[in-house]
């Protein structure tokens, strides 16, 4: 049994079909480099199709693979600086993660210290988040031959009180995957599904249903990918709302890669109620 996913990758195949791929709302820019030393570069851009507004940051990182260490810095355009240590299996399968990020025009700081444990049939994560509460969260995923059970939990030290604390189930095998999550303190329930019909086309769906408005229905999204060739797919979406997804995603030469996307509400196709986008990554 290979070692599960973490709780909040479960379903994510269907959530990556369903939600990735779609870049509505904003025209996004990514460049990613990597210079000689091995330190890597990402810039990227969002414009707000909506507002105009364009937000931009900065990450570069090294990784020191002889002593397992990965530093990460990061510098946004609203002067949001951001600092992260990784320290990968000085004890195996133990990760630790120390996060820092700083406002410095208000004041506002914030530290989150992360363990992550990981070994066959066992995937477990805590973090504090220490200037705030202190906040604690942690949660773990047990698996065992394609079943999947996992539970989180968070905790407020200060208010004394629980924050949150959810349970999911799943079953994962070669070509397709089943989960069933909850969130928003058991409140909300999502079943999600994903086959991979062929090498060619990939299908999922997912039903969420909130239990504190039984009255509303539930919401159903159903999609597809096709793969017109290695570089090249589209994919589709409609939830029983009326909003219908596509996309078109090609890798035009290595390291770049272009995605357009739209969502269109059908109930109201002569109103100003859809929303178009692209993507371009360059990756060297």
């Amino acid at each position: 049994m290979s070692t599960p996913v973490p709780f909040s990758d479960l379903g994510k195949p269907a959530n990556d079909l369903l939600g990735k791929d779609y870049p509505v709302g904003a025209v996004r820019l990514e460049v990613k480099t990597t210079a000689s030393n091995g330190v890597s570069f990402t810039v990227s851009g969002v414009q707000d199709k909506k507002t105009g507004a364009v937000n931009a940051e900065l990450k570069s990182r090294y990784v020191d693979g002889k002593n397992g260490v990965t530093y990460t810095e990061g510098w946004a355009t609203n002067n949001l600086i951001t600092s992260q240590v990784e320290v990968k299996d000085k004890i195996k399968g133990l990760k630790v993660d120390v996060f820092a990020s700083m406002l410095p025009n208000i004041g506002s700081k914030n530290v989150k210290l992360s363990l992550q444990y990981k070994q066959p049939y066992l995937f477990t994560r805590a973090s504090a988040d220490l200037l705030k509460g202190p906040l604690f969260q942690a949660d773990a995923v047990f698996g065992h031959k394609g079943f999947l059970l996992g539970g989180e939990v968070g905790y407020d030290s200060c208010g004394g009180k629980f924050t949150k604390y959810n349970a999911s189930f799943g079953l994962i095998a070669r070509d397709h995957a089943i989960t069933m999550q909850t969130s928003n303190a058991l409140s909300i329930f999502a079943v999600s599904y994903y086959h991979r019909v062929s090498p060619s086309v990939e299908t999922g769906a997912k039903a969420l249903w909130n239990s504190r408005t039984p009255k509303a229905p539930i919401t159903l999204e159903v999609g597809t990918k096709y793969f017109l060739d290695r570089s090249t797919f589209v994919k589709a979406k409609v939830n029983n709302h009326g909003r219908l997804g596509v996309g078109f995603t090609r890798v035009i030469r290595r390291g770049v890669k272009v995605s357009l996307g739209g969502i269109f509400d059908t109930r109201r196709w002569n109103e100003n109620a859809h929303r178009l986008g692209a993507s371009v990554v360059f990756d060297y």
